[in-house]
């Protein structure tokens, strides 16, 4: 006979104190039936009274006599391994392959599903994508993936929800694309932009407020998203629509109606009261570069006119805007699209007075381009003490001028360009004089070079050096890249057969998007002369999950390179936020690119 093996005293606690119930049952039954104990030993050994032991040897033999189970199954279960199985709703397994076939990804799947109100996860969209045979999809760009969702004509496959004001009460967590749109949140209350459109003239309805009107729109502007498309893309996202205290952003119908009640006086008081919060803020300084620009409009032509384009270098059936900006911070401090032929000579007057009353202070310093004013209007500018450069209009007789210049009086100059770099030019420089003006001395700077038209600069103020006066002007230059951008980053030029929201407010809006991109350019280092279209490729284009809680809402965002600095430069806002449940926002990075 072989050795007894030492008993393991882990094994024999294991065995003689059962924990689990059903354990101490089966140890007791067996005790019971197989050794024979009596019921009253059974009952002393595992904690049962002697009614206990007989009611539950009771019990299992009927169970056994009746065939109503093996006896086993009482006490042991059959292990299947892996996660167990869901049961799934085969109406949403149905609209997930749907979008699939659509070419739609995983992550933009999952946030019309949020958007709609189903509560899925990316791996449980990813699975049915894969079980019904569906490959990866291949990378695309940004814009790839736009126009596939505005190819997509997901609404008849899952209606958009209708837009309505959101409490946000309830602790809720959804995905978006639409996280860093989010990050300007902080910049709209830290400079008080949310009290200003409150206070504003804008019109509100009786389910949309104004300050939610205001930022349903400027959720778009900012979001690079194409107002103008019929697909309402992205009226699913509810990010977006959580930017504007609503569960989701309205669809393009609504945007046309609430622009129909704003009127001009409107637009015009809201930029008055916007010029206030920059000057104050040290935004806006006693100088400003004008420009006009083309807005093309491509429907019938009969109630516009044509007005130059030069980025399509070309005259346009166009609706003619005029912009101001200031030189040093790039913000824009008015916008009006009433301009025509008859009275585009006196917007500079306009604009001038429209300074003073918003910002107290009159502008001292005015650079504009040649067809901007007349010499007329100069000499007003020049009578309140106001300095300006502008170029002077070519004619004949200028160019004789200035090529009886001798080669011994044309200097070289350095000019900045667009791209940082510089060029050289060459310039000379008298001191000229005109009936139209008022008789008085004006500065005259002849300009040449190679990339660089012949133009002849005016300006009344002879104090710097003429080096200085050119490279003012050339800094106007840069001005037409931004005009240039409003017009292709924020849709200005969206416009279809039928102007789907009014023009006027549609700049202001730009307006207020653009200047917004400048205070979160003024806050990232190295990147302050940034475009908007570079900052949002950069900082701005990001998924990310929104965690609403009881007191807090926490925008996780995806990682990525420029994430570290985006979240150093978001303005720290102690208060709470009233268009979405008087909740604190906070930002931090996702556990995932």
């Amino acid at each position: 006979m072989g050795k007894t093996r030492p008993a393991d005293p882990v094994v024999v606690q294991f065995f003689a104190n059962p924990v689990q119930p059903l354990h101490r049952q089966y140890l007791a039954l067996r005790s019971f039936f197989f050794e024979g104990k009596s019921a009253d030993d059974v009952a002393s050994r595992y904690g049962y009274t002697i009614h206990a032991v007989y009611a539950m040897a009771k019990s299992f033999k009927s169970k056994l006599e009746s065939s109503v189970c093996n006896g086993a199954e009482l006490f042991f279960r059959d292990l299947k391994m892996g996660r167990p199985k869901q049961e799934r709703d085969p109406d949403l397994v149905d609209i997930i392959v749907s979008y699939r076939k659509k070419q739609l990804s995983v992550p933009d799947i999952k946030i019309i599903l949020d958007g709609k109100g189903y509560d899925v996860t990316e791996g449980f969209v990813y699975n049915v994508c894969d079980e019904n045979g569906f490959a990866r999809l291949p990378k695309r760009s940004r814009e790839q993936r736009q126009e596939l969702m505005e190819r997509s004509g997901y609404v008849d496959v899952l209606p958009a929800p209708v837009a309505t004001v959101h409490p946000f009460s309830s602790e809720e967590r959804f995905s978006s694309k639409g996280v860093g749109v989010l990050c300007f949140l902080p910049f709209i209350k830290a400079y008080g932009i949310d009290k200003a459109i409150e206070e504003s003239d804008y019109p509100g309805t009786k389910q949309i407020g104004r300050l939610n009107s205001i930022l349903a729109f400027l959720a778009l502007k900012l979001s690079n998203v194409q107002r103008y498309g019929q697909d309402d893309g992205w009226c699913m996202d509810r990010g977006l629509g959580m930017f504007a205290g609503l569960n989701v952003l309205p669809k393009t119908t609504w945007y046309s109606a609430y622009s129909d009640a704003v009127e001009r006086r409107d637009n015009v008081a809201f930029l008055r009261t916007m010029n206030q919060v920059f000057a104050n803020r040290g935004f806006l300084s006693d100088s400003a570069n004008l420009d006009f620009t083309a807005i093309p409009y491509w429907g019938d032509g009969d109630p516009f006119e044509n007005n130059w384009s030069g980025k399509r270098a070309k005259a346009l059936i166009s609706i003619q805007a005029a912009l101001a900006q200031d030189p040093d911070t790039g913000v824009l401090c008015y916008g009006d699209t009433t301009v025509k032929h008859e009275n585009q000579d006196g917007v500079i007057l306009e604009f001038m007075d429209f300074y003073h009353e918003s910002t107290g202070r009159k502008i001292s310093y005015l650079v504009f381009d040649s067809k901007f004013t007349t010499l007329e209007n100069l000499g007003r500018i020049n009578g309140q003490g106001v300095k300006f450069v502008t170029i002077q209009r070519k004619s004949k007789s200028l160019n004789e001028k200035a090529e009886q210049i001798p080669d011994s009086q044309w200097k070289t100059v350095r000019i900045e360009k667009a791209n940082h770099k510089s060029r050289s030019a060459v310039f000379s420089e008298s001191t000229t004089t005109n009936k139209r003006y008022g008789d008085q001395p004006l500065r005259q700077i002849f300009l040449k070079g190679k990339s660089i038209k012949p133009a002849t600069i005016l300006t009344n103020d002879f104090a710097p050096k003429a080096d200085e006066v050119i490279r003012r002007y050339s800094r106007r230059w840069l001005v037409e890249n931004e005009i240039s951008e409003q017009i292709h980053f924020f849709h200005l030029n969206r416009n279809s057969s039928g102007i789907v929201v009014k023009v006027d407010f549609d700049l202001t809006m730009t307006i207020l998007a653009h200047n917004l991109y400048r205070l979160l350019a003024s806050e990232l280092p190295g990147y302050s002369h940034n475009r908007a279209q570079s900052l949002y490729d950069t900082f701005i284009d990001n998924y990310g999950e929104v965690e609403i809680g009881s007191s807090v809402v926490t925008v996780k965002m995806n990682r990525k390179r420029a994430l570290p600095l985006l979240r150093e430069s978001i303005p720290v806002v102690d208060d709470t936020y009233s268009w979405f449940g008087n909740k604190k926002l906070v930002f931090t990075a996702n556990t995932h690119t």
